[in-house]
């Protein structure tokens, strides 16, 4: 993989980007704190606007490394964040990059987390070279799972129990997309 980091990519409606310490507030208002947001995620929501200020801290600090991926997705119409997108694990050896997303439920159903995963999809195939992005979500938020769907990522099966939340140990449904199929789709 030819790592880049975090570039800016724009979309239609979008401007995906690094976070900036001054997004701290925005992200508070807009999803940290929300816990519709988080109920099937593995953190809780921020009961106070530190936690979210030391969350993005952390992530600033990051972009100096080259194989790390955090997008702000910024809604065009507003110019403010309102959900973010990232490589939440990447496996070097088999060229692996597994996704993780979230925006405020404000948002929900207007079809932005689509639009921001196909374009970072593009990106990591065409920019970075991955071999498979995949994501996961548990059965119960099957909205989740109509995202990787759209973006043309293949369901692969359900795993028993073997993942956690805030909602304790659960099923996980797990998607993936290979650079082959991307390539012919394009």
């Amino acid at each position: 993989m030819q790592h880049r980091g975090t570039e800016i990519i724009e979309t239609k409606r979008l401007l995906l980007r690094p976070f900036e310490k001054s997004d701290s507030e925005a992200a508070f208002l807009n999803w940290t704190n929300d816990a519709q947001v988080t109920k099937f995620l593995r953190w809780a929501p921020h009961d106070d606007i530190a936690v979210t200020r030391q969350v993005i801290g952390e992530w600033v600090s990051n972009y100096r490394r080259p194989d790390f991926y955090q997008w702000a997705i910024v809604l065009k119409e507003i110019d403010e964040p309102i959900g973010s997108l990232s490589v939440v694990k990447l496996d070097e050896k088999t060229q692996k990059a597994h996704i993780g997303y979230c925006i405020g439920s404000k948002w929900w159903n207007r079809k932005i987390t689509t639009e921001a995963f196909e374009a970072v999809i593009a990106f990591l195939f065409e920019k970075v070279g991955v071999k498979r992005i995949e994501a996961q979500h548990d059965p119960d938020n099957p909205s989740s799972g109509k995202v990787m769907e759209k973006c043309g990522l293949i369901y692969e099966g359900t795993l028993r129990k073997a993942n956690w939340s805030n909602r304790g140990i659960v099923d996980v449904a797990i998607y993936s997309l290979l650079s082959k199929e991307y390539q012919k789709k394009i």
